[in-house]
């Protein structure tokens, strides 16, 4: 089985390497050229020059399938639409970024007047999807999701990462839902950790308390796994700006919860305390910072 995939970031450059290990065959493209040809000599990849190039690499493939790990909006609209001359009928595009889901069921109608399938895919797992296999929330045709299941399996965390939720939308819906509540989880924690700072008198150990709490605790989880690594690490953050950014899916959540009419202050709040991080000195934001930092390699703003 071979492949497409376009954008060779963070995430598509490991995805890539992940698809690589299971035996299936990628070409891939990027539009930096060193990133492309690294990828081809360390990890085998079948290197490309351009969109039209991989697309070509991919003949004698029935489907053709091209994967897309781009920046969402104009970068994923534009590809989309540059893809369609390129394929013919029958061809499947996934969007595994994190698209806005109206964006999605619009662009997989669109795609099936062409004749061509589509699957929205929502990719949870940062930087260590590669070793620790993927989270895959899809969304498609039961006829796409089952072309696209030797690929989902290759990329999943064991045999239960990844599912087909539903029709095309829903794969990105359930990622923001998903982000939503990252968010709230996230800002419970670094504010928990804020109180047990302040408590001067104790002089408590944040990097004890959080490794005691990842055994056997009911707040245990990956988040404070991560949390508690970087804690050992440096627990004063001198060097890490309170700023905390937020990509887009979490607003999405709390426009959701205001369409539906559903009571949603946890994921409401958090998502403000990331606006209100931009003109703050808490120490919370800065371990919201690190912990975006810890899962997903997402840049850390310092002093």
């Amino acid at each position: 089985m071979k492949i497409a995939m376009l954008g060779l970031g963070k995430m598509g450059g490991n995805m890539t390497r992940r698809l690589l290990r299971s035996g299936i065959q990628v070409v891939g493209f990027d539009f930096s050229q060193d990133t492309v040809n690294q990828i081809a000599s360390v990890n085998g990849m079948i290197p490309s020059t351009s969109v039209e190039d991989a697309v070509a690499k991919l003949d004698g493939e029935s489907p053709k399938i091209v994967w897309l790990m781009l920046p969402s909006g104009d970068p994923t609209e534009n590809q989309i639409k540059d893809l369609v001359p390129l394929l013919n009928k029958g061809d499947i595009i996934v969007d595994g970024g994190n698209s806005n889901y109206k964006h999605s069921q619009r662009r997989g109608a669109w795609l099936a007047e062409q004749g061509i399938g589509f699957m929205d895919c929502g990719t949870s797992g940062g930087i260590w999807g590669l070793e620790n296999g993927y989270c895959l929330m899809t969304g498609a045709t039961p006829e796409v999701a089952k072309v696209l299941e030797p690929v989902m399996k290759a990329l999943a965390h064991e045999d239960h990462g990844w599912a087909h939720v539903g029709p095309v939308g829903s794969g990105h819906f359930t990622k923001m839902i998903h982000n939503g509540i990252e968010y709230g989880m996230m800002q419970a924690m670094a504010e928990g950790l804020d109180l047990l700072k302040g408590k001067e008198e104790f002089n408590l150990d944040l990097a004890q308390i959080t490794e005691l709490w990842r055994h056997g605790s009911v707040v245990r989880s990956w988040l404070l796994d991560l949390t508690a690594e970087s804690l050992k690490v440096d627990q004063t953050l001198e060097n890490i700006a309170p700023y905390v950014a937020d990509s887009g899916e979490g607003r999405w959540t709390v426009v959701e919860a205001v369409e539906q009419g559903v009571a949603a202050p946890v994921l409401t709040v958090a998502l403000q305390a990331r606006f209100r991080s931009q003109d703050s000195k808490g120490y919370s934001y800065k371990l919201l910072s690190l912990m975006r930092n810890a899962f997903g390699g997402h840049a850390v703003k310092t002093k």
